[in-house]
């Protein structure tokens, strides 16, 4: 038997340890609040992250760059840990000041991810870390279209039968990009004669378009009703549709599309900036880097993620595109205010 100062000990002891392990249990979860595309993160890694940190992810979701950007600028940037980003916004969210550093120190996971995705756009090395890569085509349904889609050409100058049967991106840099592309000028043109061609082309076809939004994505899609032939889609998610409907395809035309990167930032005003990075460290761990790229169907910048895919996923060319296939396509540049200007007050005026 032990002596009861002993006793009395242990008894403490226990009841100390049962009040720290019940105030853990208890405690309110540390939130993090999310910009970013919808459909773009695995639950069940979400939830796992959640279980191990005790911490809450809350999604916000934007439809277009576009409209992130005018979300951010609405609160200056503030209200938001994490924010997705294309590639060519990430200098601008630096200049405002919206945006932390980010260092292997911060995120010891960042040295699994491919450098050359972070050395296309200014400040991305240093306040970003890739999360996907991928480009902007078409998607079209085969037994509804009845022919192979090659060209822009095709979305943009399209057959009668096609007549409120086509669905735009509502973004104005996409959409005027495209259509630039489709003339055989550089996407990122800051000719205004090559604007207002790109201009004249998007007028032509506005009969055509049902709809100036982005198409979704799941058994609702009016890809798959069929209410919808063809639309500009990313890649990742004209997989994503095949995998419900067969008979949905994707091309990249042959004069070139976009290729584009998003990455995650971390916003200068969180809270939680500790908790952010904790998070872009356990997303790039190799083996959920994978998962997350196979979850979205979009091609990893995380090379230890890569070896660990499979080569039906590391050969399909809609991911994974030939040098061939891309040699045509360009990526995002930043461009002088007065040929944003342009661009806006045209697409402005389009879907009006």
């Amino acid at each position: 038997m032990y002596p009861r100062s002993i006793v009395h000990f242990l008894l403490l002891s226990q009841l100390i340890l049962g009040l720290s392990y019940s105030s853990i249990s208890t405690a309110t979860p540390q939130e993090l609040v999310f910009l970013t595309w919808s459909e773009y993160m695995d639950p069940e890694i979400v939830q796992a992250f959640e279980k191990k940190y005790n911490a809450k992810i809350k999604f916000v979701y934007f439809e277009t760059d576009e409209t992130r950007n005018d979300l951010l600028v609405q609160t200056n940037g503030q209200g938001y840990d994490l924010i997705m980003s294309n590639g060519s916004s990430i200098h601008k969210y630096y200049k405002r000041g919206w945006i932390a550093p980010i260092s292997q120190n911060h995120v010891p996971n960042l040295k699994y991810i491919d450098k050359k995705w972070m050395k296309l756009f200014n400040k991305a090395d240093g306040y970003s870390i890739p999360f996907f890569w991928g480009t902007t085509g078409i998607a079209y349904r085969k037994d509804l279209i009845g022919k192979t889609i090659d060209s822009w050409k095709d979305l943009f100058q399209p057959a009668q039968a096609q007549q409120g049967k086509i669905a735009m991106i509502r973004d104005s840099n996409d959409t005027i990009s495209l259509a630039l592309k489709m003339l055989n000028y550089s996407a990122n043109s800051e000719s205004r004669k090559e604007i207002k061609e790109a201009e004249a082309l998007l007028q032509a076809q506005k009969p055509f378009v049902k709809k100036y939004a982005y198409i979704s994505i799941g058994k609702q899609s009016a890809l798959i009703s069929g209410d919808i032939h063809m639309s500009v889609a990313y890649s990742g998610d004209a997989l994503a549709l095949k995998d419900i409907d067969d008979n949905i395809e994707y091309a990249l035309p042959k004069e070139g599309g976009m290729i584009w990167i998003d990455s995650i930032l971390v916003s200068s005003y969180s809270k939680n900036k500790q908790l952010a990075y904790q998070f872009l460290s356990f997303i790039n761990e190799p083996n959920r880097a994978k998962q997350l790229a196979e979850y979205v169907y979009c091609a990893t910048p995380n090379k230890a993620a890569e070896k660990l895919l499979s080569n039906e996923f590391l050969n399909d060319p809609v991911i994974y595109p030939s040098a061939a296939a891309l040699s045509n396509s360009e990526t995002y540049g930043e461009l002088k205010p007065r040929t944003n200007r342009l661009r806006n007050q045209i697409f402005s005026d389009l879907i009006q």
